[in-house]
């Protein structure tokens, strides 16, 4: 009988080299499980669950942590002005203690004897998975494929090439987290402080070259309100000023 591993799983390069590689090499029983914490919108969602269906995982399974990590996270960060070196709000970062929580709850609820991650040796993401992880199902052993192998992310792109997986591999050279508090890419360009990433190596682009005036209204910090329209929670407010200002 095959071991069960939660993987989690966001559809992108990392992770699809994981469920590839603990399916076909290693030989486990892939659960999938995607954490949106606000940065995926239904199709995304369910172009995510086909390709991992087309990675070959035995089941995949969507926690909306949105609501719960704002209320539980960023409605806090909101509170305190908190920013990194004083710059730059904690979006990834913060969420991804939301996330493991969410996976490491999962894998208790199948019964699954490990839970695996794609986190390289290089950031901080592996060890605040790894810290979720080992307290709250210590009993879970962790995988770390990427970071045990110490492959490069041309290396996983040729890996997946020769077990025949299709998907956008220029785009798959990039790192992209997206929440409700932010979005992050890196790759190669963010490795030194000389280089810029190009245009399309973000997830949307810049369109709308016409000014537009938005009337905001915060309460106790918190946006509740654009042009008048209230909102029934922040979240819905902070998508809808995404929805305008992406283009």
């Amino acid at each position: 009988m095959k071991q069960k591993v939660v993987l989690a799983y966001s559809g992108g390069l990392d992770t699809s080299f994981c469920c590839i590689y603990l399916t076909r090499d290693l030989g486990f029983e892939v659960h999938s499980v995607i954490v949106n914490t606000g940065g995926f919108s239904d199709e995304e969602l369910k172009a995510v669950e086909k390709r991992a269906f087309e990675m070959g995982v035995t089941s995949h399974h969507v926690v909306d942590e949105t609501k719960n990590f704002y209320d539980s996270c960023v409605r806090y960060l909101i509170y305190g002005n908190v920013l990194k070196n004083n710059t730059y709000p904690l979006s990834v970062s913060a969420e991804r203690v939301s996330q493991a929580t969410a996976i490491a709850n999962y894998a208790k609820e199948i019964g699954a004897e490990y839970v695996a991650h794609g986190s390289t040796g290089a950031g901080n993401d592996q060890v605040r998975f790894d810290m979720i992880f080992n307290i709250l199902v210590p009993e879970v052993k962790i995988l770390t494929p990427i970071r045990d192998l110490k492959l490069s992310r041309e290396e996983e792109i040729e890996y997946l090439k020769k077990h025949g997986v299709e998907m956008n591999f220029e785009k798959a050279k990039y790192s992209i987290n997206k929440g409700i508090w932010g979005t992050s890419v890196g790759g190669k360009e963010t490795l030194t402080s000389n280089l810029g990433l190009p245009e399309d190596a973000w997830p949307t682009q810049v369109t709308s070259t016409e000014e537009k005036n938005l009337e905001l209204t915060f309460e106790k910090g918190e946006l509740v309100a654009i042009d008048g329209e209230r909102y029934d929670h922040p979240t819905k407010a902070i998508q809808a000023l995404q929805a305008i200002a992406q283009p």
